[in-house]
């Protein structure tokens, strides 16, 4: 099993081009099955995630082909081409739906426009109970029948799905994503409320209306989706991937130096980079370019995770290696996931101080953490590490990393280029 072995210490200096969205381009794939066209996604990042989503659509008789080609700014941005113009199969089972929870997004899509779907309840990262019942719910409500039998959700919509009223009890990203598929064919109009606002929705609406659909308030908690009969084909490019410029901008800080991210415009940032700039960072940006640079100074902040526009959960591991090594006393209050701090053992392995009590976590900042081995337990916690490696004295051998490769493109090659001492083994 691959290793990831750094030993720390020097300051990151260079370039690092941010790849496309994991959580945009992964229910942009799902959406290929809402028709019978050709979709070409372009910026399609290189990742496990999205090699498990290609399996699925494959298992269903999507036929895909991937390419390279320069587009834009892009080079050799990765592309790919979907058509499920004869889906074979309206099974998603088990062996693929366990390595990824995003996999239940072929749910809506699925019995939208074929009445019928059996998909295995999801797997992904252990950081807590993230129940499908919301999906489930909201399916029931456009007038799906739906039972569990033997870990398989088996729905089926004979007449097709009708448009309806729906107000989620929380805020879910999937179980948005999923739902607003499902009603581009529906019949009548469907409006969300209490619907997820991140911009991977926002993406996500903007390639739907693209192929024919009648979508507005992305943004915004209530979606409204006029049904229509069918749907075409269309190019879209995926937007960066904010999650990963905000850990390779946390990057720079956390070794004392400066990186340049390029492909990705500073307002996706939101809050993360308010957080940043509180803790001490400098900020620059320009047209899709951004400038992170270390600053003499830390200050430590406070964290309450939220759902957009709050402060991200995929964040907080991230913020949590900063904080490690920032002066005073920080918190993180973690309200998302109840399971997320798997992670704190592995860094006070390292050297960090921090203490957990329930969902509040508080960190008293060091002034070195020392290199050790240490097994990454989910894709945050285990970039969190590689942040914890880079800054800490000595060495640091990181198991499990395959955990990694689900979320970042090459991290260890991004980071090299930028005088990073890292390297994978097996």
């Amino acid at each position: 099993m691959d290793k990831i072995v750094i030993h720390g210490g020097n300051p990151l200096r260079g370039r690092i081009n941010i790849s496309g969205a994991k959580n945009a381009v992964l229910p942009i794939m799902a959406a290929s099955i809402l028709t019978k066209d050709t979709l070409t996604i372009i910026n399609i990042p290189k990742l496990t995630d999205v090699v498990t989503m290609s399996h699925l659509l494959i298992n269903h008789g999507v036929e895909m082909s991937v390419f390279g080609q320069d587009i834009g700014n892009y080079n050799n941005a990765s592309s790919m081409k979907l058509c499920a113009a004869n889906i074979i199969n309206y099974e998603a089972p088990y062996d693929i739906v366990r390595k990824m929870r995003a996999a239940v997004l072929v749910l809506g899509p699925l019995l939208a426009r074929f009445g019928q779907a059996r998909v295995s309840l999801p797997g992904g990262c252990a950081i807590g109970t993230r129940p499908i019942d919301l999906h489930i719910f909201a399916l029931e409500a456009m007038g799906a029948k739906i039972e569990l039998h033997e870990g398989y959700v088996e729905a089926t919509a004979k007449d097709g799905l009708k448009g309806a009223e729906i107000t989620f009890d929380s805020v879910s990203v999937g179980a948005t994503e999923n739902i607003i598929m499902a009603a581009t064919l529906a019949s009548g109009t469907t409006v969300l409320h209490n619907a997820a606002r991140e911009p991977e929705i926002c993406d996500l609406i903007l390639l739907l209306n693209k192929m024919g659909a009648k979508i507005t308030g992305a943004g915004t908690s209530t979606v409204t989706i006029k049904g229509v009969s069918s749907l075409k084909g269309t190019i879209h490019q995926v937007i960066a991937d904010r999650i990963e410029a905000a850990t390779y901008a946390i990057a720079a800080l956390i070794t004392g130096g400066e990186l340049t991210l390029e492909n990705v415009e500073y307002s996706i940032l939101g809050n993360i980079a308010e957080k940043l700039k509180l803790i001490g960072a400098a900020i620059d940006y320009k047209d899709n370019f951004i400038t992170v640079k270390n600053s003499d100074h830390r200050s430590a902040i406070d964290i309450t995770t939220g759902a957009y526009p709050g402060f991200p959960t995929d964040m907080q591991a991230q913020f949590m290696s900063l904080l490690s090594l920032t002066g005073g006393i920080s918190t993180i209050n973690e309200n998302i996931f109840e399971n997320r701090y798997m992670h704190v053992s592995e860094l006070c392995r390292m050297g960090a101080d921090i203490s957990v009590q329930g969902r509040l976590a508080t960190i008293k900042g060091v002034k070195q953490l020392l290199g050790a081995e240490v097994m990454a337990t989910d894709l945050r916690a285990s970039v969190s590490l590689v942040l914890a490696g880079l800054a800490a004295q000595g060495k640091t051998v990181i198991n499990r990393v395959y955990h990694i490769d689900r979320g970042y493109e090459n991290i260890e090659c991004k980071l090299s280029k930028c005088g990073a001492d890292i390297a994978r083994v097996i």
